[in-house]
């Protein structure tokens, strides 16, 4: 009996352990997709699923790293003192519109299909949300960025072929380029966004 009670904890140990610290992409999307789903589904209001959808976008996300790609060339011109003053900006824009959007949903059911190794550094896991008799089924493919195989997060999410990380930056493009290049107006857009 003893012997059974340390097979069935040197398991649960071994796979606690792998969730953690040495997770594949595809495994890592549909675990964070599955948590995700759990909180939608909870009979909690619109706030407290925001507040724990929030939670998960901060472990999953790389937001710095999406963050200064939507800045694009812009970021050149920063110094470190604004660069950092950006950074936090962003992850309260992200944040408030990530985990707004996605508690509108109830329980959406997403199934991983398949990997693509592109390099080192990124993975692209192919997945499909499953259509109901409200919304047609949607393609989404997730871009992983895996630097760190212990500790892989999502840079991106390409929906039906369109790159939200990209549009990012072409809605921060057209408003520095409306605003004669000036990062200020920039950052108070972002800051009046998280306030609203």
């Amino acid at each position: 009996m003893n012997n059974i009670k340390k097979v069935i904890i040197f398991f649960i140990l071994t796979f606690s352990f792998s969730n953690v610290y040495s997770m594949e992409p595809s495994v890592f999307v549909q675990s964070t997709v599955n948590r995700a789903s759990q909180i939608l589904s909870e009979n909690i209001t619109k706030n407290e699923k925001i507040s724990k959808l929030k939670l998960i976008a901060k472990e999953t996300v790389d937001i710095k790293g999406v963050g200064f790609y939507s800045l694009g060339s812009a970021r050149k011109n920063l110094d470190d003192n604004k660069k950092k003053e950006y950074s936090e900006l962003f992850e309260a824009y992200f944040l408030k519109s990530f985990s707004s959007r996605l508690a509108e949903y109830t329980n959406p059911e997403i199934e991983v299909k398949s990997k693509e190794v592109i390099n080192k550094n990124y993975t692209i896991v192919s997945s499909l949300l499953v259509g109901t008799s409200e919304r047609p089924e949607v393609k989404i493919d997730w871009r992983i960025y895996t630097k760190d195989p212990n500790n892989p997060l999502i840079r991106d999410l390409i929906i039906e072929g369109l790159s939200l990380a990209r549009t990012q930056k072409e809605e921060f493009a057209s408003i520095l380029n409306s605003n004669n290049g000036d990062i200020n107006s920039l950052f108070k857009t972002l800051e009046e966004f998280s306030k609203n």
